[in-house]
């Protein structure tokens, strides 16, 4: 039976993975469970999964959850991430939005357990850093984003062959269509309302501002080892095709299902096996006439080339496009700045920003501080 600990049990990764390990408890099994703030959905999970240890937000927390369970080990914050992580598990799912996610990664990665990754800022902020001490470490990463996951699956079989191009599909999110005059007036409601996926508020908002791609596209040049030139981003607002994989020869490997974040996530449990899904499977006569595709709209959708700018320029400019987009992200949810102040603000931001290397995980977190206070 695999021991998984699951950063971020209340999220919405969080708790599809937990449902897949319910379903399959002769298979697996919830170690360690983690919360920030959702205390009372993660005492539900507590009493479901019976873990060895949990990881809360703040004392006060940890106070409610030992009183209801005196025997289980409740650990606070960021060193309780640490010290959890830093245990001897068959697997870590990474399901922490934002930064928050990039240090438990690291540890984890020390150690030598695997990780199934669904934060996308473990490499966009630390991705020479994470890819090299895994390498190092001779730790799997498996990438849980349906995309990521998707080019994972195409690139099995070919594991010598190194791609024409990668490239990762794009619902569109929810303004597809819309020009500069229409995206001043949305509101975090409209942002808030995914065409396909049923997602946190967060990345949310990074899928209407498309900034979601482009950190897809720097997630994808460290997990595969892929120049940017070969990294494509293509609409596709039927969800279907998750990402292609293009080869030499012309050969174009794509991996299809109905939007299910499920699937990814249960290959990262399983791998190299698959488990059994529950439907429902692909009709391809009733979608035959409904897939579609089209170029990206740059133009009003300015995050995808910023994040992509970034990355390639590397050093510290991805870290510094991560933490300015947390933060404009929150702030436009809260109502302090429009949708389009998220990208004005976030070039602004880049432009002034004085590159160098960052040395290690201590002075990347540093740097992240140090823009949530500027900016």
């Amino acid at each position: 039976m695999r021991q998984i600990c699951v950063l971020g049990s209340t999220g919405s990764i969080g708790t599809q993975g937990l449902q897949l390990i319910e379903k399959n408890r002769n298979l697996y099994r919830a170690a360690v469970l983690t919360c920030r703030s959702n205390v009372s959905l993660l005492m539900e999970q507590i009493s479901n999964h019976h873990p060895d240890m949990v990881v809360v937000g703040n004392a006060e927390q940890a106070q409610e959850v030992q009183k209801k369970f005196p025997g289980l080990t409740v650990l606070i914050g960021e060193e309780g991430l640490k010290e959890a992580v830093s245990s001897s598990w068959d697997l870590i799912l990474n399901a922490l939005v934002g930064i928050s996610g990039l240090a438990p990664t690291y540890y984890g990665i020390k150690t030598g357990t695997p990780i199934a990754l669904a934060n996308k800022e473990t490499l966009v902020a630390g991705g020479l850093l994470i890819t090299e001490m895994a390498k190092e470490k001779g730790v799997f990463i498996i990438p849980v984003d349906s995309e990521h996951s998707a080019i994972f699956q195409c690139m099995m079989g070919n594991p010598e062959e190194t791609p024409r191009r990668l490239i990762l599909t794009a619902s569109g999110g929810p303004f597809r269509g819309k020009n500069q005059e229409e995206l001043r007036e949305v509101t975090v409601e409209e942002a808030l309302c995914h065409p396909r996926w049923k997602m946190g508020k967060k990345i949310s908002v990074d899928s209407a501002t498309m900034m979601n791609k482009g950190l897809e596209v720097i997630e994808a040049h460290w997990l595969f080892d892929v120049p940017w030139n070969k990294i494509q981003v293509l609409v596709h607002p039927q969800s279907i095709i998750h990402s292609m994989v293009e080869y030499e020869d012309g050969s174009i490997l794509a991996q299809l299902g109905y939007p299910d974040m499920k699937i990814p996530i249960g290959l990262s449990f399983s791998y190299p096996n698959r488990l059994c899904a529950q439907g429902p499977f692909m009709d391809f006569v009733k979608n035959a006439d409904s897939l579609t595709f089209e170029a990206v709209d740059e133009k009003n959708f300015t995050c995808l080339s910023l994040a992509r700018e970034a990355g390639k320029k590397g050093g510290s400019y991805p870290v510094v496009l991560n933490a300015a987009n947390e933060v404009l992200v929150q702030r436009f949810l809260e109502g302090h700045i429009s949708f389009l102040d998220i990208p004005k603000k976030l070039s602004e931001t880049l432009d002034n920003h004085q590159p160098f290397q960052p040395s290690g995980l201590e002075e990347i977190l540093e740097l992240d501080q140090e823009v949530r206070i500027r900016i």
